[in-house]
């Protein structure tokens, strides 16, 4: 297929001079006019002269430019490189791998975890589970017809204390409030049954709310707390209208308007023969460091042990020393004493130092005779500043002192983690530490492109001034040549006249 094009081409729009553009054309002009007059090259002879008083300082700025430049990006990769370093450890450790681990012989029954940053005691236990906590569930014996239309007016007051219930479990037969106990009340007005459920709900004091569709266009409010034997509630209502949900140990003849369909319970079980009772089913309060996942009543006695993470701590060890091993191969090329964008810089060589006193640093409580530092467990430092393990030294620790091998590794305030962190914090600080340096280095990168700009504007000032004052000369020096150009023709004439 061929296409063809209009003869009539658009006109290309004038573009706007720019003050720039007015004073490279207007010296341009004036420098024309001048080298024809003298002969002179005035062009080459003005940018020489700008060139020569303005070159060295431009130059010199230039060149403080381009250290500003490396000297920011050289804080740029220390400080990502040691908080990258800080952070990983930091990950590794809340990851919970380098903890011991509670082992359950029954994880249907019961499951255990480390709860991180605390201190697992050794584990050796028997638990059984008799009861499982619950919760008080209530829901109205009434469908609502619909559940959209406006029910009463008035209040709801839910008390909180421990109730007792029948054999069926599916009336209260006792309620007991303590004095002082907990209590709260809903304000109705105009409700629907969604808008019972939406306000309890929105008071968020421990029981939820539900509307349930019975499938044949009716509803039934369903209200469950939290559990706990101390959990059980009560519900009174300021109005008729409201009655439909109170909730009250029965009477006989029994003319409650709910029925329980859950209990309000603790958790029981019984650890080395000890029996406790708990509100919720997650224990954290009876094994140091360790909690306890209830999922069903055990059949038998569940065996609760620990395993120490050996690989994983030996594995962390080495990590640490690769790992630090490359944040210093990067730290020792920024502060090079002779190539180092950073080699004066003060924060730099701290953090530098800092690092290099990792393996002294105390980072474990331990034990009296157990190790405390990174050297004591096979960590040794090389000629030029690396780190290397001893694995031999280091399995010979884990064997005498795995705990205080672990506890450098524990989520503490003195573990390796907190102290990296204290030397990344220090480093990364802006008072003191890089990035200080790094806003120091900024503002005087900033100072200099403010020079850069007084130079470009002066010089072209000077371009004009000069160009001005070449082109007076010029015209002059033209007259001159005129006027000589006439005396000489008259002389020649006179001469003529004279023969």
């Amino acid at each position: 297929m061929t296409t063809t094009t209009s003869a009539t081409a658009t006109p290309t729009p004038t573009p706007t001079p720019t003050a720039s553009s007015l004073v490279k054309s207007a010296t341009q002009s004036l420098l024309t006019s001048l080298n024809t007059g003298s002969g002179v090259d005035t062009s080459s002879l003005v940018d020489s002269l700008v060139q020569a008083q303005f070159a060295t300082r431009s130059a010199q700025l230039t060149k403080t430019a381009d250290t500003l430049t490396s000297q920011i990006s050289g804080v740029s990769t220390m400080k990502n490189t040691i908080s990258t370093f800080s952070t990983a450890l930091q990950s590794l450790i809340k990851g919970g791998t380098l903890q011991s681990q509670p082992l359950s012989s029954d994880t249907k029954s019961l499951t255990a975890s480390p709860i991180a940053g605390t201190k697992m005691a050794n584990v050796s236990s028997s638990i059984t589970v008799t009861q499982l906590a619950s919760a008080q569930s209530v829901r109205t014996k009434t469908a609502v017809a619909d559940r959209s239309a406006v029910i009463g007016s008035g209040t709801l007051t839910f008390n909180f204390g421990a109730a007792t219930y029948d054999s069926t479990g599916t009336k209260m037969t006792g309620f007991n409030a303590p004095t002082g106990g907990f209590s709260t009340t809903i304000d109705l007005t105009n409700a629907t049954l969604d808008d019972v459920a939406t306000a309890i709900n929105a008071k968020k004091f421990g029981v939820t709310a539900t509307v349930i569709a019975d499938g044949k266009g009716g509803a039934f409010l369903s209200l469950k707390g939290q559990t706990g034997a101390n959990n059980a509630f009560t519900v009174s209502a300021s109005t008729p209208a409201l009655q439909q949900f109170e909730v009250k140990p029965v009477t006989d003849p029994d003319t409650s308007t709910t029925a329980i369909s859950g209990q309000a319970a603790n958790a029981k079980l019984t650890i080395d023969g000890i029996e406790a009772e708990r509100s919720t089913n997650t224990v954290t309060d009876l094994l140091s460091g360790v909690k306890l996942q209830l999922n069903a009543v055990s059949i038998a006695p569940v065996s609760l042990s620990s395993e120490r993470p050996t690989t994983a701590l030996t594995q962390a060890v080495q990590d640490v020393v690769d790992t630090y091993n490359q944040v210093l191969t990067t730290l020792k090329e920024q502060t090079d004493p002779v190539t180092g964008p950073l080699r004066g810089d003060q924060a730099a060589q701290s953090l530098l130092r800092s690092l290099r006193g990792l393996t002294l640093a105390t980072i474990s409580d331990g034990t009296a005779a157990g190790p405390k530092t990174l050297a004591e467990i096979g960590v040794s430092t090389n000629k030029d500043g690396t780190l290397k393990l001893d694995t031999k030294q280091l399995d010979a620790a884990m064997k005498a002192n795995p705990d205080a091998i672990e506890s450098m590794f524990a989520s503490t305030t003195t573990g390796l983690a907190k102290v990296l962190s204290t030397i990344s914090d220090a480093a990364t600080n802006t008072v003191y530490g890089l990035g200080a340096s790094e806003a120091r280095y900024t503002a005087a990168k900033t100072e200099v492109a403010k020079s850069q700009a007084r130079i470009t504007t002066d010089s072209e000032a000077m371009t004009t001034r000069l160009s001005q004052q070449y082109a007076a000369m010029n015209s002059r020096v033209a007259a001159y040549k005129k006027t000589q150009t006439f005396l000489d023709g008259q002389i020649k004439a006179w001469n003529k006249s004279d023969n």
